[in-house]
């Protein structure tokens, strides 16, 4: 069985998993010489990716090995092309790299930030125990809270975040594409 390589970059990638997508540029052809590196970039951590020449496209392949050594979190990420002297950045986005679960150690928190930090905020309120607003983030973290009213114009902002975390998961389990609304109108 062949799996079919993406043509694009993924908006989400699993440590310890292989990665694999390839691009084309027509400027910038991997059978000229041009050669195409990313950068995926968070606070306190930098990756380099480098692709291979496949033709004239450019072909990403990260081994599991080199993967699982990651630190799960959101990217920022740039692809530029080079050629002797020559540098183009040519594409630039988000990516999600998720945990990989099977070499998690048992207890991890599989919760969104917003979802941990919304539990933390609504327990607080229900209980008043300064510990229960105190919350460790499951990539070490620690928060802690502000006054009341800024803790309740934080909480709605959590809360229309989660909401649509959890639209866009149920959406992905019916197979929806969010972006993508049909509308059918009926005229008596």
């Amino acid at each position: 069985m062949t799996v079919a390589v993406p043509t694009a970059e993924p908006a989400f990638l699993t440590v310890g998993d292989t990665w694999t997508w390839k691009r084309s540029f027509s400027d910038y052809p991997a059978s000229a010489g041009w050669e195409l590196t990313y950068a995926l970039t968070t606070s306190t951590a930098r990756i380099l990716i480098a692709a291979a020449a496949d033709g004239d496209d450019h072909l990403v392949s990260v081994a599991a090995a080199t993967t699982a050594a990651y630190a799960a979190g959101d990217y920022s990420w740039q692809a530029y092309v080079t050629l002797d002297a020559e540098r183009y950045m040519v594409d630039g986005g988000r990516v999600t790299l998720r945990p990989n679960l099977a070499a998690a150690s048992s207890g991890y928190d599989t919760r969104s930030t917003a979802r941990q930090m919304l539990d933390a905020i609504e327990s607080y309120l229900a209980t008043g125990d300064p510990q229960a607003g105190n919350v460790s983030l499951s990539d070490g973290r620690q928060v802690r809270f502000w006054p009341i009213l800024d803790l309740h114009q934080f909480r709605y902002r959590l809360q229309a975040e989660v909401a649509n975390e959890e639209a866009a998961a149920r959406a992905k389990e019916l197979g929806l594409d969010p972006r993508r609304y049909k509308i059918r109108l009926a005229v008596d």
